[in-house]
């Protein structure tokens, strides 16, 4: 049976790190993008082996306008053959790259955009059993055009880029005809950041403790 923690005794409830000894570990399949990693580790008496995605963790951005509007953008996505609404974001795959500053380059990039005001409002991890790539969602506001749209190729040669009103995204979100999970878990944290007078709002360069790399 699984452990109960009394109501109250543990105090804020929180994810809890846990560093079991790594017995082997090795590259078992190396990606274009990503590697999938073998690892045998100790735990609760004896011996686990675990595949998982060994991903560089990503950023993503949640820009809001003035009028409180939320921008996407769309675009082709492969292995799930649809062009699902997303928000601006990118991986960490620059060496020596803070995330803030690979945030606002993918804001630049995808949306030819800069922001005069940068806020940690979200993280997560996308599929903790299966991989460790851990996200970084920013709030951008204060926005201003470039001035020079960048020069896109591949599937985001085609990006369609729409402002919509923060309370439309989210019942986009709820009714499920939204679905990308930067774009849903970024829309539902800014909305009830904003009900909470954006009290929650992390410093832009605030420590990321939890990115398996970067701790």
């Amino acid at each position: 049976m699984p452990e109960l923690v009394p109501e109250g005794a543990a105090g804020l409830i929180a994810d809890e790190r846990l560093e079991p000894e790594i017995l082997e570990s090795r590259r078992a399949f190396h990606g274009h993008v990503w590697d999938i990693r073998t690892e045998t580790f100790a735990y609760g008496g004896g011996t686990l082996t675990r595949d998982f995605v060994d991903h560089t963790g990503a950023v993503a951005v949640v820009a809001l306008d003035g009028d409180d509007r939320m921008l996407l953008i769309q675009q082709y996505r492969h292995p799930i053959r649809h062009r699902d609404w997303e928000v601006p974001a990118g991986l960490l795959d620059v060496h020596g790259e803070r995330p803030l500053a690979a945030a606002q380059r993918e804001l630049e990039e995808e949306a030819d955009l800069v922001a005069e005001e940068w806020n940690v409002l979200a993280e997560f991890y996308t599929s903790p059993g299966g991989s460790n790539e851990a996200i970084r969602i920013y709030l951008a506001r204060g926005l201003a055009p470039t001035g020079e749209p960048f020069a896109r190729e591949g599937e985001e040669a085609d990006i369609v880029v729409r402002w919509v009103p923060l309370d439309e995204v989210v019942d986009g979100v709820l009714a499920r005809r939204l679905q990308n999970p930067s774009l849903s878990l970024g829309a539902l944290a800014a909305h009830a950041a904003r009900a909470r007078g954006w009290a929650s709002l992390g410093a832009p360069e605030e420590p990321w403790s939890r990115h398996p790399r970067l701790s």
